[in-house]
């Protein structure tokens, strides 16, 4: 059983870990099959069928297909899209940047994990985008360890972010994960160091950090879900599940394959 702290944050068991360990490798077999399915004319909807299947097929459940109504087993947002676009006919076409975001249930637990790739001919300046946001996330993660406090993931991603101009989103962040996909504590891409909700080892939280060309600023379009970027400029987005141990964090969203992941697909 996991062992309630102060609001409603837990401490995971040593086997509550391993369950959702294995819901990480599920999630990252999921985005390395992606990967290698993506092409210019896929659309969206077949990629979606592909992590469906994939998901099942190793025993779990997709975490997002009826979460709060949404009706996919992925998210797939494209170019100004930044998160939680939903699947559908529309394809792919050569100079897109498609950001994937995968969630799984192994056994009651979650892992939720995503990334954002170019399709064909992207500009020099948006696979740096990439690339930047890729390397926030890794900031992040290096910031989270026993004993520090929420607000240095936040501080570590915002220093870095405003350090390159992009616009850091605020609105969307990281949280806490286990029994349910979202938990406490949030997790913002921005924030002081030494506040916030102090991390303990077997703490489990996402982390994303999402950064775009131009503002910070966001709306939501007509179908209620799909979150887009104010002013139409392109979005990148990152995310892994860690754990939080005695001498850092480990992921749990990362296989040895997924780390060939391209920031950018040649077809």
């Amino acid at each position: 059983m996991s062992t309630e702290i102060h609001k409603g944050i837990t401490i995971k068991s040593e086997n509550e870990i391993g369950q959702m360990s294995q819901a990480g490798k599920i999630v990252a077999m999921t985005q390395v099959v992606l990967a290698n399915a993506l092409r210019i004319g896929i659309s969206t909807l077949e990629l979606d069928k592909i992590a469906e299947k994939e998901i099942r097929n190793h025993g779990a459940i997709p975490s997002f297909k009826g979460y709060m109504g949404f009706p996919s087993s992925i998210c797939t947002s494209i170019n100004n899209e930044i998160v939680h676009g939903i699947p559908s006919k529309r394809k792919i076409q050569n100079g897109d940047v498609l950001s994937i975001d995968v969630g799984a249930i192994y056994n009651g637990y979650h892992s939720d994990s995503a990334f954002t790739i170019g399709i064909g001919d992207i500009t020099d300046k948006t696979k740096k985008l990439i690339s930047d946001t890729k390397n926030a996330l890794k900031i992040g993660i290096n910031a989270a360890k026993n004993s520090a406090r929420v607000g240095d993931i936040g501080s570590s991603i915002q220093k870095y972010g405003d350090k390159l101009n992009y616009g850091i989103v605020k609105q969307y962040v990281g949280h806490g994960i286990g029994r349910n996909l979202h938990e406490e504590p949030q997790v913002p891409n921005y924030g002081s160091e030494g506040k916030g909700v102090e991390l303990k080892s077997g703490m489990a939280i996402a982390i994303e950090p999402m950064f775009n060309l131009g503002s910070w600023e966001t709306k939501v379009l007509d179908d209620e879900w799909t979150v887009v970027t104010s002013d139409g400029s392109i979005s990148a987005h990152f995310e892994d599940t860690i754990i939080i141990t005695n001498d850092g964090s480990r992921v749990l969203s990362e296989i040895p394959e997924k780390k060939n992941i391209p920031i950018q697909k040649i077809n």
